[in-house]
């Protein structure tokens, strides 16, 4: 990749080292042309109608989604955040007492709550797999704990918190082989690194446009397996998702399209087809690699200062880095840091429930480089930190 041009077609690389790519990527100008351009002709010609201009290329989306995740356009469904697209998928399981809903400690916040909710209002159980040696969830454990019960394996891909990523296809593999339906968020994975849905074996999987795919916020996706739409039930039926039979009744539409609302923000789509375009441009495979080589120069440099202590899980992590500082309080390090014009964020302990339980390490300071950011940023970084515990001590 030709980093330079890269950073060049990406404003933001102008005025920040921005290491908040788990939060929100930078744009590149491709991606923004994308948004406004369309945002333009709507008000020129007005919204249905640039809407029926581009009608096109909104369905383009569909099947570069498709490409990215090794699935096929009719199974993909947009929506206006990965949580939305997460709750369409889980909401249409349905659950009765004692049917068990298996997930990991890393399983992000608003599916916990979602959980929770359905196990109040229907006696289901949510038992939470232990981790392994390393950190990740333990499949042998997952194995040993599915049984006839089991209504739902829901797990997170990479947590919000740290630089775990969970063994997914070996997940999949487990509930393949036990005919249990396999709910996967890839909202921190899709656009980091190379996400298969036939390697992985998932039923449902859910992710974002605004990470590290370095698309709009207000984007969302989900894909269904074909098959799984036999035992899935939406919540939600309207224009987009059913047709009404001229009588007193409906049939579902077809494929994923099942799961979406009529109403959505053509520009961001738009937007969002841009971002997954440049991402398949440039290759997931090298995207990948790139991610995974910044964010280990990263840990190694912040884990080499006394005073600083790293906190990733997992054998292999991935480009997202959390880190301690001795003496001060997670929040006052990242505004230090954002002080200095380098973009970062803290974890909340609410937001990955289970691993709270379980570490009590949170808040910690997260660093989230990805291809636009250079080696010299992320030394810079440490620089910074370092000062920042030399001054606690």
């Amino acid at each position: 990749m030709d980093i330079e041009a890269l950073r060049r077609d990406t404003p933001g690389c102008a005025n920040r080292v921005h290491l908040n790519h788990a939060g929100a990527g930078l744009l590149s100008r491709r991606t923004l042309a994308a948004v406004t351009g369309h945002l333009e002709l709507e008000a020129a010609i007005g919204g249905y109608e640039a809407a029926w201009q581009q009608a096109e290329q909104v369905q383009a989306g569909y099947a570069n989604l498709a490409r990215l995740l090794g699935g096929r356009a009719d199974e993909v469904a947009l929506f206006d955040s990965s949580t939305r697209a997460w709750n369409a998928a889980f909401y249409a399981l349905s659950f009765r007492p004692g049917d068990r809903i298996l997930t990991g400690r890393a399983e992000y916040g608003s599916n916990v709550l979602a959980y929770l909710q359905v196990a109040r209002r229907t006696g289901a159980e949510v038992l939470v797999v232990p981790d392994d040696a390393s950190g990740q969830l333990d499949t042998a454990a997952l194995a040993g704990l599915i049984d006839e019960r089991t209504r739902l394996v829901g797990v997170t891909h990479v947590p919000t918190s740290g630089g775990l990523v969970n063994p997914a296809a070996e997940i999949g593999r487990i509930t393949r082989a036990a005919g249990v339906p396999f709910l996967l968020d890839a909202t921190q994975s899709v656009g980091q690194f190379p996400v298969d849905v036939a390697e992985i074996g998932c039923d449902m999987l859910t992710g974002t446009g605004r990470k590290f795919l370095r698309g709009p916020r207000g984007t969302g996706f989900l894909w269904v397996r074909t098959g799984a739409l036999e035992y899935l039930d939406p919540c939600v039926a309207e224009i987009q998702s059913a047709d009404w039979d001229g009588k007193r009744g409906f049939s579902w539409k077809p494929g994923a399209q099942r799961f979406e609302s009529w109403e959505k923000s053509h520009s961001n789509v738009l937007g969002l087809n841009a971002a997954v375009e440049q991402a398949l441009e440039l290759g997931l495979d090298r995207i990948g690699e790139r991610a995974s080589a910044l964010g280990a120069r990263l840990r190694e440099g912040l884990r080499a200062l006394p005073g600083v202590s790293v906190h990733d899980l997992g054998p292999e992590p991935c480009a997202i880095v959390t880190c301690k500082v001795a003496g001060t309080a997670a929040e006052d390090v990242a505004a230090a840091l954002r002080r200095q014009h380098i973009n970062v964020t803290t974890t909340v302990p609410e937001h990955t429930q289970f691993d709270t339980e379980h570490r009590g390490v949170h808040p910690l300071v997260r660093l989230s480089p990805h291809y636009v950011n250079t080696e010299a940023e992320l030394d810079l970084a440490v620089r910074a930190v370092a000062e920042l515990a030399s001054a606690a001590s």
